[in-house]
Parts: structure tokens; C-alpha cells; sequence
């Protein structure tokens, strides 16, 4: 009987984990999941700088698709207005200069956020208005 709870004993021993194997798992466990936790937060920031540069390019497409199409070219110098797209303010800037070909005009948009951040830019050229 003696042999059996020694034998017994040894083997619940073997059998579970000790405390120390155990506070090591819970600290290797917390940092991965506060290395996922960070890996969310810059993924959502991500997110939101990418939707904005998105947006902000839409806009800026936008104020230059109107210099296209509009019938009168747009006057050559610089012109700045505001948006509302995706439930922001942007504010935009249109650079027109002449290209050295005649009667063909280069138009720049540069759109910003509120805080004056550039975060979307295009160019387009068309037919100038003195042919």
C-alpha cells in the first residue's frame, strides 16, 4: 500500500502545473495580447489616414473635373474654395499656369484638411481660353 501512494503522489506530481509554470504562461500570454492590442490601435489609425487621403484626392478629382468641363477655361492664376465630402470640411487650391504650348493651360489641386495637412493632389491640362 505504501509503494502504490508513493507511486501515487510521483505521478500527480509529474501529472499538473507547477505555480512558477504557470505566472510564466499568464506573462508570455499578456505581452502577446498587448502586442495585439497595439497592432489594432495603428490599424485603425491606419484605417482613418487612409480614408482621408482617399477622400481628400476625390475632392481634389473633383475641383478639377469642374475645371475641365466648364465651358470657359479657368482663369490663370490661383483660385481656393471648400468642400464638404464624407462629412468633412476640405479646403482646396487650383494653380493654373500656362504650359508653353499655345492655348493649353496645366491645372494643379492641392486639397487639405482642416489643420492645413496636404493629403490629396492632381493635375490635369486643357485648352486655355486665348486660341
Amino acid at each position: 500500500m505504501v509503494a502504490w501512494a508513493s507511486a501515487h503522489a510521483e505521478n500527480a506530481r509529474e501529472s499538473g502545473f507547477t505555480l512558477v509554470e504557470i505566472m510564466v504562461a499568464l506573462a508570455v500570454f499578456s505581452l502577446a495580447a498587448m502586442a495585439l492590442v497595439r497592432l489594432q490601435g495603428a490599424t485603425i489609425r491606419g484605417a482613418a489616414t487612409v480614408e482621408a487621403t482617399l477622400t481628400a484626392r476625390m475632392v481634389a478629382n473633383n475641383v478639377a473635373v469642374e475645371a475641365l468641363t466648364d465651358a470657359r477655361a479657368p482663369a490663370i492664376g490661383r483660385a481656393a474654395g471648400s468642400e464638404t465630402n464624407g462629412g468633412r470640411r476640405w479646403r482646396w487650391q487650383r494653380d493654373v499656369t500656362p504650359t508653353g504650348a499655345a492655348g493649353i493651360v496645366r491645372i494643379d489641386v492641392a486639397v487639405a484638411d482642416d489643420r492645413g495637412t496636404v493629403l490629396g493632389r492632381t493635375v490635369a491640362v486643357r485648352r486655355g481660353g486665348e486660341e
